[in-house]
């Protein structure tokens, strides 16, 4: 089925833009990618890039190819899952996951795994916009978010799970309100590249709060060791599984009413045939999360 492979493959050219980035996706070499590229050209007897100068683009066949190589591709898929009902899960399916939620999200499919041995299961980690994209771009089916304030993408669905209260974070032994806390420390500032870090910086502006910037961080569990080693304070979603109450060397503080929250959820593609997997893990998650201290 070397003509699949090689829709696949020009599909992935296509959504991230040259055969390099393509490469990493499909697990292949940038000259083999070309060579298949090549391969595709000839079978179909046009061409599909536009080659010239530094940049692969899709020319106007290429372009008219698109919706065609992303439908038989869904076809195939389709075709190799079955039609008919399964109480037994089982195939091939990717997952993703922002790096605080993909505990609960391992041991929820951990669990799945064990009553469904034909189930083969990725997980993958990365910032929430990226991975909206891959499974906007059909290389994941579904993914563990944080909520984005712009409008969802009209072919994906949102699954909410749960929302976390943002939370200041202190040494065991550091004294005042989370105000004056956050004025009078060193303050830890989590990543302003990512969705979580857009969000804190909306809560200090809404809340009117000043901060003593010192250093930022891209780990929330790194941002919270930190500030077990006293080197400042910080402003984070109060993780669903953490157990930072119970922490000797950590004083939680709550932050004013009017706060905004972090949501987390499930997207996935509307029309997608590993749908009944990814409801299994939500349905999964939601017993995870529910056994879990909050």
């Amino acid at each position: 089925m070397s003509t699949v492979r090689f829709l696949r493959t020009f599909v992935a050219v296509a959504r991230h833009g040259s055969f390099a980035a393509a490469a990493e996706r499909v697990a292949l070499t940038q000259a083999a990618v070309s060579l298949q590229m090549r391969a595709l050209e000839t079978e179909l007897r046009r061409d599909l890039f536009d080659r010239s100068g530094r940049t692969v683009t899709l020319n106007a066949h290429g372009r008219a190819l698109l919706p065609h190589a992303e439908h038989l591709l869904a076809l195939y898929d389709a075709m190799r899952v079955g039609d008919e009902p399964q109480t037994e899960l089982s195939g091939a399916v990717a997952i993703g996951a922002v790096v605080s939620v993909m505990g609960a999200l391992a041991h929820a499919v951990a669990g799945l795994k064990q009553m469904h041995k034909g189930l083969d299961v990725k997980l993958i980690t990365g910032k929430s916009g990226e991975l909206a994209d891959q499974v906007e771009a059909g290389e994941l089916d579904g993914a563990l978010v944080v909520e984005h304030l712009e409008r969802l993408p009209a072919n994906l669905a949102w699954h909410p799970l749960y929302t976390e209260p943002l939370v200041v974070v202190a040494g065991r032994h550091t004294r005042g309100r989370a105000e004056e806390v956050l004025r009078t420390h060193p303050f830890l500032r989590f990543d302003r590249a990512v969705r979580t870090g857009a969000l804190i910086d909306r809560a200090l502006r809404k809340t009117h709060m000043a901060v003593n910037e010192f250093i930022e961080v891209n780990s929330i569990e790194a941002i919270v060791e930190l500030v077990r080693q006293q080197v400042g304070v910080t402003l984070v979603p109060r993780l669903r599984r953490a157990s930072w109450e119970s922490d000797p060397a950590l004083r939680v503080l709550p932050m004013p009413p009017q706060t905004p929250v972090r949501a987390v959820g499930m997207i996935e593609r509307k029309e997608h045939v590993r749908h009944g997997v990814i409801q299994a893990v939500l349905d999964a998650l939601e017993t995870t999360l529910g056994n879990s201290s909050a």
